[in-house]
């Protein structure tokens, strides 16, 4: 089912906002930044925004509903996809303080049915800290599309991977991967004998008191449950069906901004783990150096230099986000200044970086940015609607406009994959060929250029594409099918 977005009437001004403004306190210049944010359909969903222990906005935007209509509100569930890491390995390093796992112990000494050719070399340090080299169940080309519907076992469920070559000698890259944390998972429910639902909730939800917060089961009936929504381009859509069991101990849990601001509390005690265990979910044991940005990885946490609104400043955080069909997460804190944002989104897409930069120059009085409009759909309306040639010509004297418009590579692939899918081929190939001018570095524009050229008919450029895929990301396990389908290997 598809919804169609309200299209803005009036024109959109976006200012670069001092903190100082006159008359309004902290908490309403956080609750219109958010709003402009949901306006634009740049966000969705729950936030909470705290400093120094007192919560300064706890408000939901938008709806949990769109077809019913229910508005979000502060105690509203969601999925926290990647977010359930940090609960993970908090779990993993409870059992390591019990004596039932060993950092330096590997895969072999606890499930012993795993290949031993790899599992006798990759430690659990290796699985927190996403240098297994195991490759990542969630990158095998088509897997979400094929797989996504059906349920599984986990004991089961990592044959899927556990016989595939390394991608790297354990411990000597970073790539993230949601196979280490399923793996995680496994080896506390086989130490334990209780299930990794079981495992979270005795031990972490309920000493806290996170009463709202759980394992996200598709067939539960579960009071103020968000529903899921993505984007295509101005068209708003049910997001796609995923069973809970292929996220497991990667994903699959949910809460509210209110249990999370709980745990986000308690991290600074000692309630869940001693001081000396606990700072190893915060030390600094890998540079990521992976996607747009460079920064270091904990166990279940990323330690991020982050700018604060629009300034020259910036701050460490201490953050993790998730993304899942229909949900987009963050978890953000400073433990410097006790600033913690919780952003909860139910619509794929939005922007959570932008809102927490800047509500970081609201809260430490730097100037910061609105919301800004997007380019990748503001193309989409004008290829809709009028000449390719004039749509592109003013794409590119917008994105000479930084202060009124952002430019996303995400988004322009989006708007490229819904020309294909309407079957105007030529149009999406020149959003995609745009992608590559703007993101000429990004291994999944040319991906997505080649397989425009290959929808097509033009083998030629498909292969030349995909070849410069592969060149610049070797992971590219689509990009290498590709090229094997189109060469006949």
């Amino acid at each position: 089912m598809q919804i169609p977005l309200k299209v803005l009437r009036t024109a959109l001004f976006v200012v670069v906002l001092s903190s100082l403004s006159f008359g309004q306190s902290k908490t309403e210049r956080l609750d219109e930044l958010i709003g402009g944010f949901t306006r634009l359909r740049q966000f969705n969903g729950t936030a909470l925004i705290a400093k120094e222990g007192k919560v300064l906005l706890k408000k939901g935007y938008g709806f949990a509903n769109f077809e019913l209509g229910s508005p979000t509100e502060v105690d509203t569930k969601y999925r926290l996809a990647s977010v359930t890491k940090q609960f993970t390995a908090m779990r993993i390093m409870q059992l390591v303080e019990e004596g039932k796992l060993n950092l330096a112990g590997t895969i072999s000494d606890y499930l012993p049915d795993y290949p031993r050719s790899t599992g006798s070399r990759i430690t659990i340090h290796h699985l927190l800290t996403h240098t297994s080299g195991i490759p990542s169940y969630t990158d095998f080309p088509g897997f979400m599309q094929r797989n996504a519907r059906n349920p599984v076992r986990p004991q089961e469920f990592i044959k899927f991977f556990a016989d595939s070559a390394l991608q790297f000698e354990p411990g000597t890259k970073f790539h993230y991967n949601n196979s280490a944390y399923f793996l995680l998972g496994v080896l506390i429910e086989k130490v334990t004998g209780m299930s990794y639902a079981e495992n979270i909730n005795e031990h972490i939800f309920k000493p806290l008191g996170m009463k709202n917060s759980g394992y996200d089961r598709n067939a539960q009936l579960l009071p103020k449950r968000a529903a899921g929504y993505q984007q295509n381009g101005s068209q708003l859509m049910n997001a796609q069906y995923i069973d809970m069991t292929i996220p497991y101990s990667a994903g699959s849990l949910y809460s509210t901004v209110e249990d999370l601001y709980v745990w986000d509390q308690a991290l600074y005690t000692h309630t869940l783990l001693p001081s000396d265990a606990a700072q190893k979910l915060f030390s600094k044991y890998v540079w990521t150096d992976e996607g747009a940005q460079s920064r270091y990885y904990g166990y279940g946490w990323f330690m991020n230099t982050v700018q604060i609104g629009n300034s020259t400043d910036s701050v460490e955080s201490v953050e993790h986000g998730g993304g899942i069909f229909g949900f987009n997460t963050l978890m953000f804190r400073v433990p410097k200044e006790k600033i913690t944002i919780i952003l909860l989104s139910n619509l794929s897409g939005v922007r959570l970086r932008d809102i927490t930069k800047g509500a970081l120059g609201i809260l430490l009085n730097k100037p910061y940015d609105k919301a800004k409009e997007s380019l990748a759909l503001r193309l989409q309306k004008e290829l809709a609607s009028g000449p390719l040639e004039k749509a592109f010509a003013n794409f590119r004297a917008n994105k000479e406009k930084p202060s009124l418009f952002y430019q996303s590579e995400g988004e322009l692939n989006d708007v490229g994959y819904a020309f294909l899918g309407e079957g105007k081929i030529q149009e999406a190939i020149e959003v995609f060929k745009l992608a590559v001018e703007l993101f000429p570095g990004s291994s999944n524009a040319y991906d997505s250029l080649g397989e425009g050229y290959m929808k097509s008919g033009d083998k030629e450029n498909a292969i030349k594409n995909y070849q410069r895929s592969v060149e610049l990301d070797p992971n590219n396990d689509n990009g290498r099918e590709m090229l094997k389908k189109l060469s006949g290997t």
